[in-house]
């Protein structure tokens, strides 16, 4: 603990403070963090991992830059005191609140400034505006980014009376609770839609999105123009889909292959990073293939995730080309993938690096509707697709 001489800092003249970033109301003032609360930072104590992996009887919280981080045998701290990062990506980022509060026992490493006032109110509002502000200006660093307990003080609030800040903080809280609910709905809506897509396409693969026409061309036929040597089983083997469906492995109607080997010709390199951000870093020889290609990811925790080549270029290593026959409708055979996405990154093997378990992929059974039919479901389930994305750009 400490005496109340800690605070005799605070009870200093107010400053003027020239080059502020607006004009604050009547009755507020122009301060800084220093001004307004006690820097409890000496009181912090590191512990290093290995010193608390010999700890036993882990029961306190264990605060870093953005948050708990471990468990401790001991506490340093007994009272709700606000922590502010020290250094970190999350400085720049704000992908969490820079500023945020510990309370009851607990210990903090010299990751996080630790900061007290005699009325803890301010500490509630001094934690909204820090968080609500972007603290670029006082940070020092790019490879690490750092606050440090000098321009930390320098940060600039705005600080209205007493009673306006309580008013300021019980009505901010307020808009928090209702945002947080309409975060909820949202989440629970995209959630929803996501149930439907997969819905939609488990309809599709039983013949149950659109209705069947006994004009189409039975789905044996395309099957023997992809494999005359196929030989179909039973058809009352193949339940849960229509009479003139069947019902084959993946790996009859597609392979997974390798683009075309070139040398001495520079092309984009399209790997899953290019992919995702449109930047693509070039290469002067590689496996090449034209832009439209399907490339399945068969290596790292998304395998089994498909794309489709914007434009030419070389076949990232962590890639195949998926090939699917033409005879079959693309877009049919690529929807059933992406309703087996899930299982097939679930059962990925390898362990240094994990794999597409290609066996698992070739042996998924697809069941195979006449091509007219095909296209059919194709058409059904991009305008469901389309409603349900609308959908969800709205939220």
């Amino acid at each position: 603990m400490y005496s109340d001489d800690r605070y005799q800092s605070l009870a200093k003249h107010t400053r003027h403070y020239e080059n502020v970033p607006f004009e604050v109301p009547e009755g507020w003032e122009w301060t800084v963090i220093e001004d307004v609360t006690v820097n409890r930072d000496a009181e912090r104590i590191p512990l290093s991992l290995a010193v608390r992996k010999k700890q036993q009887n882990k029961v306190y919280d264990y605060y870093g830059a953005a948050g708990v981080i471990d468990k401790v045998e001991n506490y340093l701290f007994d009272e709700r005191l606000l922590l502010i990062g020290e250094d970190g990506a999350n400085l720049l980022s704000r992908s969490k609140n820079n500023a945020f509060f510990a309370e009851g026992k607990y210990w903090v490493n010299n990751h996080a400034h630790v900061l007290d006032c005699p009325s803890k109110s301010v500490l509630d509002y001094v934690a909204f505006v820090v968080n609500s502000m972007s603290l670029d200006d006082y940070i020092t660093g790019s490879a690490q980014p750092k606050l440090t307990q000098d321009n930390l003080n320098k940060i600039l609030i705005p600080l209205p009376p007493e009673k306006e800040q309580h008013r300021i903080i019980e009505s901010v809280n307020d808009y928090f609770s209702y945002i947080s609910l309409l975060e909820d709905e949202i989440e629970e809506m995209n959630s929803f839609v996501q149930k439907a897509k997969s819905k939609i396409l488990d309809l599709a693969i039983h013949g149950k999105l659109v209705p069947q026409d006994p004009n189409d061309e039975p789905a044996i036929e395309l099957l023997k123009r992809i494999n005359p040597k196929f030989t179909p089983c039973d058809n009352g083997h193949y339940e849960n889909v229509p009479d003139s469906w069947f019902k084959v492995p993946l790996g009859n109607i597609c392979t997974l292959n390798e683009g075309e080997p070139i040398t001495d010709k520079e092309y984009p390199y399209i790997d899953v990073k290019g992919l995702r951000t449109g930047n693509y870093a070039s290469k002067q020889s590689g496996k090449y293939v034209p832009a439209g290609t399907t490339l399945i990811l068969v290596d790292g925790e998304n395998s089994g995730e498909v794309f489709h080549t914007p434009e030419e270029g070389y076949q990232g290593s962590t890639m195949k080309v998926l090939d699917i026959n033409n005879s079959m409708n693309v877009q049919y055979v690529l929807f059933f993938v992406k309703l087996y996405q899930k299982a097939l990154r679930e059962n990925k093997v390898g362990s240094a690096i994990p794999h597409l378990n290609k066996k698992m992929f070739r042996e998924l059974v697809i069941p195979v509707p006449p091509i007219e039919e095909q296209e059919r479901i194709v058409e059904a389930i991009e305008q469901y697709y389309r409603i349900l994305d609308d959908i969800s750009a709205n939220l």
